[in-house]
């Protein structure tokens, strides 16, 4: 009975409109920190383009949670509805937190394995992109969308490899003269790994609704 009321109520389509808008966010906050670590005068710049654009992630996260209140139907659990939401959020906020950390140490160079870290984060904020818009339908799509959780979660294991990488490079570098820069290179590979992790998250959250809802 309770299935077939769920199934003749309106749902709130905005929900997905939100998801969306935010993963649109995610991947111009991933595109202005890939740049920033081509290092440069414009780093200050695109700093403050990150703050932008996390301050317009937690705008559409506060959307969502607004709506979950005021709404009777969600097209989901409303729990599910707050987590996902939750970890794009946190995604976007390590992205700041990363731009934070160059801000503080006045960073305008960045070694090889940071800017192959930055090409992980934008793929896999496209990756987000993609896969948000396929909730709307998630029994048509779970192939397409399990397929794209899945490239996330591998992006992430090789992300992992640079983060070995680029610390061991560090240590046997810069590190050798100069203590300081293996401090401040080392808080930045270790935001870098974490906005990747973080991305992981949402793909995680994904997968976890598309399990539960097929």
């Amino acid at each position: 009975m309770l299935s077939w009321f769920n199934a003749i109520m309106p749902k709130e389509a905005a929900f997905f409109d939100m998801f969306e808008r935010h993963a649109r966010v995610t991947c111009a906050g991933a595109r202005a920190l890939r740049e920033l670590l081509n290092g440069g005068e414009r780093v200050p710049e695109l700093c403050a383009e990150v703050a932008r654009q996390e301050e317009a992630a937690d705008e559409v996260t506060r959307e969502v949670m607004l709506a979950v209140r005021r709404t009777f139907i969600t097209p989901f659990d409303r729990s599910d509805i707050r987590n996902l939401i939750g970890s794009m959020d946190d995604a976007v906020d390590q992205m700041h937190k990363t731009a934070k950390a160059v801000t503080l140490f006045d960073v305008r160079a960045f070694e090889p394995d940071m800017v192959r870290l930055g090409d992980i984060i934008v793929r896999c904020s496209d990756l987000t992109a993609q896969a948000v818009p396929l909730l709307r339908q998630m029994k048509a799509n779970a192939g397409l969308l399990n397929s794209l959780t899945e490239e996330v979660t591998r992006l992430e294991e090789d992300s992992d490899h640079l983060y070995d990488d680029g610390m061991r490079a560090l240590y046997r570098g810069p590190a050798r003269e100069d203590p300081m820069a293996f401090i401040v290179g080392a808080e930045i590979y270790d935001h870098l790994e974490k906005v990747v992790d973080r991305l992981e998250d949402v793909a995680n959250r994904i997968s976890g609704v598309l399990i539960e809802h097929l």
